[in-house]
C-alpha cells in the first residue's frame, strides 16, 4: 500500500503518494493537501518532525556564470630574419597558426519553468490505495510555449484556437489548465491530439486539475519531465495528489516541504529548473498527468478493459445449441 498526501487550495483538495518502497510496514496507507497559497515568510522551515515522506524538491544549484565572450584572435606575425634576403620576400609577413575558438552554445528558444519564490501551500495526509500500483488508467500531456513558439508549432500542423480555459484530457476524466497569477486561465490551441498553452517569460502560473469522475483519483504530475513532489525525473511510481469526486486541485509549485512550494514561473530554457538542477532540458515545455483509480472504487480494471478491447465479434462460423 502506498503513502499519499492530500492537498487542498482554497476550494480544492488533493493528495500525494510515494513509491511502494516508502510504504509503511503495517500495510496501512496514508494520503495528502495544499491550502491558502501565498508568499511564505522568509526562513520557512523544511519538513516537520515525523513527516511521512522524504524531503521535497531541492532548489537548483547556483547557476554557473556564463563564459566570457572569447577574445578576438590575436594578429601574431613573424618578421622574416634579415638573413633570409629579398629572394624570400623581404619585409613580407607570415601569420602564425591561430588557435581554434569554440563557438558559444546556442540559446534554445521558447519557455521553460523556473524555480520561483517560496509560497505557502500546506498539505495533510489521507488514506489511498491504488487499484494498480504502477499502471495509471489514463495519462495525458499539456504543452506550453511563448507566443512565437506557439505560432511555430501551430504552423507545423492544423490547429484550433481556444479561449482561456482548462483542456479536457485523458478521455474526459479530467480537465487540466494553467492559471495565471492574476487568476484567469491562459489561452492556447489544440493541434491534432495535443493541447498547447501560451505563456510569457516571468509569468507565474499554477496547474489546475478538475476531476470529472464520480470517484476519488490520484494524480501524479510532472513539469518539464520532473515530478512536482521531489524535483526528480518523473515516473508512475511516484506519489500523487488526491482529487475528490468532481473536485478541483491547484498545484502552484515544486514542493519544498509540508508547508511550502517553489512557485512555477515561466522563463528561459537555460534558466529552467530542469536545466539548472539536472543539466537536462530535453523535456522542457510539457506538463504530464497520470491518473490512478482507488482500489475497490471501480470494476473496470486495466485487465478488464483489455479483455473488452480484444473481444472477437466472430469467434465461430455457426450457432450451436447451449451446452455444446
Amino acid at each position: 500500500m502506498a503513502i499519499s498526501l492530500l492537498a487542498s487550495t482554497a476550494s480544492c483538495g488533493g493528495s500525494t503518494a510515494p513509491r511502494a518502497a516508502d510504504a509503511a510496514p503495517t500495510g496501512r496507507s496514508v494520503a495528502a493537501a495544499a491550502s491558502d497559497p501565498g508568499v511564505a515568510p522568509s526562513g520557512a522551515s523544511g519538513f516537520p518532525d515525523g513527516a511521512a515522506f522524504e524531503q521535497g524538491a531541492p532548489p537548483p544549484a547556483a547557476p554557473a556564470p556564463r563564459d566570457a565572450l572569447p577574445s578576438a584572435p590575436s594578429a601574431d606575425f613573424e618578421r622574416p630574419a634579415a638573413s633570409q634576403g629579398a629572394g624570400r620576400g623581404e619585409g613580407a609577413a607570415r601569420r602564425s597558426p591561430s588557435r581554434e575558438i569554440a563557438p558559444e552554445p546556442i540559446e534554445r528558444p521558447g519557455l521553460g519553468t523556473e524555480w520561483g519564490e517560496t509560497r505557502v501551500s500546506r498539505i495533510s495526509t489521507a488514506p489511498f490505495v491504488r487499484a494498480d500500483a504502477e499502471r495509471p488508467f489514463a495519462a495525458a500531456s499539456l504543452f506550453y510555449n511563448d507566443a512565437e513558439g506557439a505560432r511555430a508549432m501551430a504552423r507545423a500542423s492544423g490547429f484550433r484556437r481556444t479561449s482561456p480555459q482548462a483542456f479536457t484530457l485523458a478521455g474526459g476524466a479530467v480537465e487540466v489548465g494553467l492559471r495565471a497569477g492574476s487568476g484567469g486561465f491562459l489561452s492556447g490551441f489544440v493541434a491534432g491530439e495535443t493541447s498547447h498553452v501560451v505563456g510569457e517569460a516571468g509569468q507565474r502560473y499554477s496547474i489546475v486539475l478538475r476531476n470529472l469522475t464520480p470517484t476519488r483519483i490520484e494524480c501524479v504530475v510532472s513539469v518539464d519531465g520532473l515530478d512536482v513532489m521531489d524535483g526528480e525525473p518523473a515516473a508512475f511510481g511516484k506519489r500523487g495528489y488526491l482529487v475528490d469526486p468532481h473536485g478541483e486541485l491547484e498545484i502552484d509549485g515544486f514542493r519544498q516541504s509540508m508547508d511550502t512550494v517553489a512557485a512555477f514561473r515561466f522563463g528561459s530554457v537555460r534558466g529552467s529548473y530542469a536545466n539548472q538542477k539536472h543539466g537536462d532540458a530535453r523535456n522542457v515545455g510539457v506538463i504530464g498527468v497520470a491518473l490512478f483509480h482507488e482500489r475497490g472504487t471501480t470494476p473496470w480494471t486495466l485487465d478488464e478493459l483489455q479483455r473488452r478491447r480484444e473481444a472477437d465479434p466472430f469467434p465461430g462460423q455457426f450457432a450451436t445449441p447451449p451446452g455444446r
